[in-house]
């Protein structure tokens, strides 16, 4: 089964548009004036240090381990997106904690939700 998950961070007193973040910034690369700069370098160094153990390729953006499945990073300066094949729910888990150490809640497009009840909308 494979499904992406999505980060990003709004910047104070922005309008939430998560359906419209989502295709905008996450599917078409765009850069939108509501969303934070993240620390991409930072968050990539973290997801490194996590999955050190599995088999990294294409410049540390696509990630693979015999009997968890694989995952592909994509980022701007303002979003993160993991494409997740076959991967088991601990290391899906894993991912979404790096970015909630980010302040980037998850946005789940399959089932149109963002998990931000803890941030200060």
């Amino acid at each position: 089964m494979s499904m992406d998950l999505n980060f990003w961070r709004y910047k104070e007193n922005a309008t939430h548009n998560h359906a419209a973040v989502y295709q905008a910034a996450c599917c078409d690369g765009e850069t939108m004036e509501g969303l934070e700069i993240l620390p991409v370098g930072d968050i990539l160094k973290n997801v490194a240090a996590v999955f050190s153990d599995w088999t990294v390729q294409d410049g540390g953006k696509n990630f693979e381990k015999e009997g968890h499945g694989a995952f592909q990073i994509s980022t701007t300066p303002q979003m993160v997106r993991f494409d997740c094949y076959g991967m088991q729910g601990a290391d899906l888990n894993a991912l979404m904690d790096i970015l909630t150490g980010f302040g980037c809640p998850l946005y789940d497009p399959q089932i149109s939700t963002r998990f931000d009840s803890w941030t200060d909308r």
